[in-house]
């Protein structure tokens, strides 16, 4: 008789390993966490981390390229723009407001959008058609020119930026979690589940729900690459950040008059947009890969 072993079950790998293991064998998906990790870390401690003011401005350094040119210096690896500010550091205390302030606005987003959206996906007949065609306007209109006409009504600056691209982004998640709770709602297992009794928030919560989460998760990373964008293209517009802020955008904006003596000032906080937003999405498509087995 074949013996059996009482750890069996314990061999069987949970949902999140399952997860894990599925991103991990993605290595673009990994290189890309690796990426979003450390930026994260930079935007939280980027202040402290850099070795200057942003603000801070040296007469014998104007201009300066980068370390790794011949006229360059390890004081400022980076190099230093036309008045005389370092830009390693600019760039640190950049990723502190693009990217913090990226995360802050999908997050409010997402807990406006996931309220609005959830209620509405539970709602059936009329009002669920009205709600469902005034966001297909909404979404007919572009997140940036969205942001750009409520930053036109409340004015320039960082704090109506977050406003501006908050309210642009929030359709959005209101339309996915619409649409997702909406197609749950017609699966045969939230049918059995009124049958045996449970009410609507029942429902939602024990039943809908995990079957939610993956459209949550892919929405937040496409929104935090388009929360991105949205920031700095307000910036490079001079309708968000302000001179003498170090604001990515607003660096690249800034940059744009030394382009051809110095490209470094407007190469260097465009690269790092195109990298965030480079990785954010790798990150995204490695947990749309990674969920959708899981699901199935």
């Amino acid at each position: 008789m074949p013996r059996i072993s009482i750890y069996q079950e314990d061999d069987i790998p949970s949902p999140m390993r399952k997860l894990w293991q599925a991103f991990a064998d993605n290595p673009f998906a990994l290189m890309g966490l690796w990426a979003v990790t450390c930026l994260l870390i930079l935007a939280i401690f980027g202040p402290w981390i850099a070795p200057f003011s942003p603000e801070q401005q040296d007469p014998l350094a104007l201009l300066l390229p980068p370390s790794w040119d011949a006229s360059g210096t390890v004081e400022h690896f980076l190099g230093t723009d036309d008045l005389g500010r370092d830009i390693f550091s600019r760039l640190l205390h950049g990723a502190h407001l693009t990217f913090g302030m990226a995360l802050a606005i999908v997050l409010a987003s997402l807990s406006v959008g996931f309220v609005i959206g959830s209620i509405s996906g539970m709602m059936k007949g009329l009002k669920s058609s009205i709600l469902s065609h005034l966001l297909d306007a909404l979404l007919s209109i572009p997140s940036l020119l969205m942001a750009i006409l409520v930053v036109a009504v409340m004015g320039p600056g960082l704090g109506n930026v977050f406003w501006a691209v908050g309210i642009a982004l929030t359709p959005q998640f209101v339309r996915a979690i619409h649409q997702a709770v909406h197609e749950e709602q017609q699966k045969d297992y939230v049918t059995a589940a009124k049958l045996d009794g449970a009410n609507s928030i029942q429902i939602f919560w024990y039943v809908i729900m995990p079957n939610v989460w993956e459209t949550v998760i892919i929405q937040v990373t496409l929104a935090i690459s388009a929360a991105i964008l949205d920031i700095a293209a307000l910036g490079f517009l001079n309708l968000g950040a302000q001179a003498p802020s170090p604001e990515w955008g607003a660096m690249v904006s800034q940059g744009l008059d030394n382009i051809l003596t110095a490209p470094w000032t407007v190469t260097i906080p465009g690269v790092a947009i195109l990298c965030s937003v480079l990785a954010i999405n790798l990150v995204g498509d490695g947990l749309r890969s990674a969920l959708s087995p899981i699901r199935n």
